[in-house]
């Protein structure tokens, strides 16, 4: 997510064109989505950058909001960004990763929050990053409230029978 708006389509009266104000910058936040397909519990993590150092971060504090250890293991399915399959990565107890096969977000369930998460950002304009943020932030919020809506866009029908399965 960044200072560089997201742009749909919007609906406007015949003969008029929509009015979307634009400002391209590039300044950039990340969001880190996690989710639990069968249940639609969410976690969120708005991050600075996206590399091992701050994957390592979303990790660990991901374990903890989750219960990850001896008696509670988490498999989490990621897609092949060079982040995420770093020799440097520290994968916490009770975590354990399973990359999907490269170029395959149809496979990756919580491809489908950003649809979810955008919704406020769409053909908006945010002069600062604190801005984009606080918006986001809120969003996340409501999101995590959505269990519903979010296990019925992430639950496919293929998925294992499982209650110790979660993606990022």
């Amino acid at each position: 997510m960044g200072l560089k708006p997201i742009l749909r389509r919007v609906w406007a009266p015949i003969g008029e064109r929509p009015i979307a104000n634009v400002y391209h910058r590039y300044e950039w936040l990340y969001l880190y989505g996690f989710v639990h397909p069968k249940t639609g519990q969410t976690e969120w993590y708005i991050i600075p950058r996206v590399n091992v150092e701050w994957f390592n971060l979303a990790l660990e504090s991901f374990a903890l909001a989750v219960g990850a250890g001896n008696n509670k293991i988490i498999l989490l399915v990621i897609d092949q960004a060079g982040w995420h399959m770093s020799e440097k990565v520290v994968v916490p107890e009770g975590i354990y990763l399973e990359p999907l096969p490269p170029y395959s977000p149809e496979l990756q369930p919580a491809e489908r929050l950003w649809q979810l998460s955008d919704e406020p950002l769409v053909n908006k304009s945010f002069d600062t990053l604190d801005q984009l943020e606080e918006v986001l932030a809120q969003r996340c919020c409501i999101v995590s409230q959505m269990q519903s809506q979010v296990q019925a866009l992430t639950n496919y029908h293929w998925w294992p029978d499982s209650e110790a399965f979660l993606t990022g």
